[in-house]
């Protein structure tokens, strides 16, 4: 694709790149880029792919802008909250950049649409905040020959892997399995706002590399960073010949959220927020309920008579429960609140309990007017 004198403009610190030049950036024009995730990771990234002229550009994400996104999403002003990731995140590059084609994907990715929505790409990052959707998008991509750059964040670290057909190992490879809940996303957990820059921003540089084919991809290493140490580590890793999906003998044939859900051990209680409320209606005496979530959480609202004793305190903390009290762990989403259920079993406590879906799924059932943090 030839560039026009417009676009000789635009570009011209690309163009004066021995290493990128006219060549390379009529290849960055030609490419069809997907963004899975519109978030912390997706909003820098798609923000410097846009402005490095690649030209088609999708992005996927089923979420609507918050108040709280705003804090890292640099994709969102405040005057898009309410509207979707995708619709929103599309206006905002077409204005950074006129000349190349945007496409907003608002919908979730499902084992179902996965395969139809990358195979209109060449390239995919993915900057999603749920373990099953980076199986998904792992799966997909490994299915269908498509180079995957991937990128996660928790609290002050993160990491990234990039994957080339036939080069190097798969997401799969370095984490064969696990489920949403094991470990703490954004919202439950917190992110240094500036954190998801770094990595949405290498995440970018990798893309540009593997379009224009310049220099070494992170095919083989995994990097990490550590923002509080200022410190990047990288981990040579290599393919596994009994990865379901990209071994020898491959297990996975089509796309599937693979992240198993997280069982529910022998003992514990599973509550949905109705039932809790039927637990709690007088006369019968309340179950203790411990909220297990961080105190600005807590603060933000919770529920009447609840304790707030934070996950990571909780190993300490649990003889402050009594053993035969039954309590209710209670979290944002269900997942801190399991791990605590299970924190209680082994310290041998009786039949403690999980309110599934947490905080949201109350709000969502039961009080759609109370703020969750």
């Amino acid at each position: 694709m030839a560039l026009s004198a417009e676009e000789r403009d635009r570009y011209r610190r690309h163009l004066s790149l021995s290493e990128i030049g006219a060549p390379g950036q009529e290849k960055l024009k030609a490419a069809r880029v997907l963004v899975v995730g519109a978030g912390g990771l997706g909003s820098p990234a798609a923000l410097y792919l846009a402005a490095a002229g690649i030209g088609t550009l999708g992005l996927l994400d089923c979420d609507r802008v918050e108040v709280s996104n705003l804090q890292r999403q640099v994709l969102f002003d405040t005057a898009a909250l309410g509207r979707p990731k995708a619709e929103a995140g599309r206006d905002r590059l077409a204005a950074l950049n006129p000349d190349i084609r945007i496409l907003a994907h608002a919908l979730e990715l499902t084992a179902a649409n996965a395969r139809a929505v990358i195979a209109g790409y060449d390239l995919v990052l993915d900057g999603s905040d749920r373990l099953s959707t980076r199986y998904l998008v792992n799966d997909a991509c490994v299915l269908a020959g498509k180079p995957l750059v991937s990128a996660a964040i928790h609290r002050f670290e993160g990491q990234l892997l990039t994957y080339i057909p036939g080069r190097g190992p798969c997401y799969r490879c370095l984490f064969a399995a696990a489920a949403d809940g094991v470990v703490a996303n954004c919202a439950e957990a917190g992110v240094l706002g500036v954190l998801p820059g770094v990595l949405g921003t290498l995440q970018a540089t990798e893309a540009i590399k593997l379009i224009t084919g310049i220099g070494t991809p992170l095919s083989g290493r995994l990097l990490t960073y550590d923002a509080l140490e200022m410190r990047f580590q990288e981990f040579k890793v290599e393919r596994r010949p009994d990865c379901a999906v990209c071994g020898d003998q491959p297990t996975i044939s089509e796309p599937r959220a693979a992240a198993p859900a997280a069982p529910v051990e022998d003992g514990v209680r599973r509550l949905t927020p109705r039932s809790l409320a039927a637990l709690l209606e007088p006369p019968r005496p309340a179950p203790p309920l411990i909220d297990v979530r961080e105190p600005w959480e807590f603060e933000v609202s919770h529920l009447p008579g609840a304790r707030n004793i934070p996950l990571g305190e909780l190993p300490q903390r649990l003889a402050e429960i009594p053993k035969n009290a039954a309590p209710v762990f209670i979290c944002r989403s269900g997942g801190r609140s399991l791990r605590a259920c299970r924190m209680a079993l082994q310290a041998g406590m009786a039949e403690p309990a999980n309110l599934e879906g947490g905080m949201l799924a109350w709000a969502a059932e039961l009080d759609p007017d109370l703020p969750v943090g």
